[in-house]
């Protein structure tokens, strides 16, 4: 295994073995992945994109993401989990971070993946993009990660004209470190936005024994409602449900990512 794909197995691709030379999987059979990506072009700007890499340390505290030029004409920041997330959960996390970071960026500018799954937000579906070093369809340009003082220099062509260096590759990665679960969970409750204030209370009305009627089909007051359903089985599958919904709001999702983060899920 040479020194580039033992990086990569490292950081982005599922447990296990990957066969060198085979095209890497980002994405495990159960939907899970370790690889999550935001690429900003339509034009390449790292001085937009910077905040993004300069955020997730200074305010969530989370290692720094691996920077790329797409070889075609944009930035990529490549954020490496330590251990497998459900896709949603890393989409609902991308989207919290433009949210944060990137709001005056128009969507069209925008590529959000999480494995091998792409946020659905653009009106035609894009293509998922492929983990650095990549030759790309123009001859003589290739996708490839670079170093945080190297990055503003690609702003006019964000390519490289030949392959990268498979050590040099390397040695880029090997600086990047994967997120933890636990901080990832603390990220997502950091970026959650804040709850809209609670309406104040309506005022009590007097009552007494004799006008207070039950409601309309409420549960005696002695009774409770049985059901075989492994209660934790079912908050699992209402939370996968919320985080998976994309017309949720984004403040719900991210709860609902990090509960599940919170349960091992």
């Amino acid at each position: 295994m040479n020194r580039l794909h033992a990086q990569r197995q490292r950081l982005f691709l599922p447990h296990g073995t990957t066969p060198e030379g085979a095209v890497p999987t980002l994405q495990a059979a159960d939907g899970r992945t370790r690889a999550l990506l935001i690429e900003l072009s339509r034009p390449a700007s790292w001085s937009t994109l910077a905040p993004v890499w300069q955020g997730v340390q200074q305010e969530l505290a989370l290692p720094a993401p691996a920077i790329a030029i797409s070889g075609r004409d944009g930035y990529q920041l490549w954020f490496p989990m330590a251990e497998p997330i459900e896709a949603q959960q890393g989409l609902a996390f991308l989207q919290a971070l433009c949210l944060r970071y990137l709001p005056d960026v128009p969507p069209p500018r925008l590529h959000l993946q999480a494995g091998e799954t792409c946020s659905s937000g653009e009106a035609a579906p894009r293509q998922v993009i492929a983990l650095p070093p990549q030759a790309q369809a123009e001859p003589d340009r290739w996708s490839a990660f670079v170093s945080a003082d190297l990055a503003p220099v690609f702003g006019d062509s964000p390519w490289l004209d030949m392959a990268p260096g498979p050590d040099a590759q390397a040695d880029v990665l090997a600086s990047v470190a994967p997120i933890p679960p636990g901080a990832l969970a603390d990220a997502l409750s950091r970026l959650a936005p804040a709850p809209a204030p609670a309406p104040a209370p309506a005022p009590a009305l007097p009552t007494s024994p004799s006008t207070v009627a039950k409601a309309p089909g409420a549960l005696p007051s002695s009774g409770s409602p049985s059901t075989s359903e492994d209660p934790r089985a079912a908050a699992t599958a209402f939370l996968m449900q919320v985080m998976r919904d994309g017309t949720a709001p984004l403040a719900q999702r991210i709860e609902a990512a990090r509960a599940l983060l919170g349960a091992g899920r």
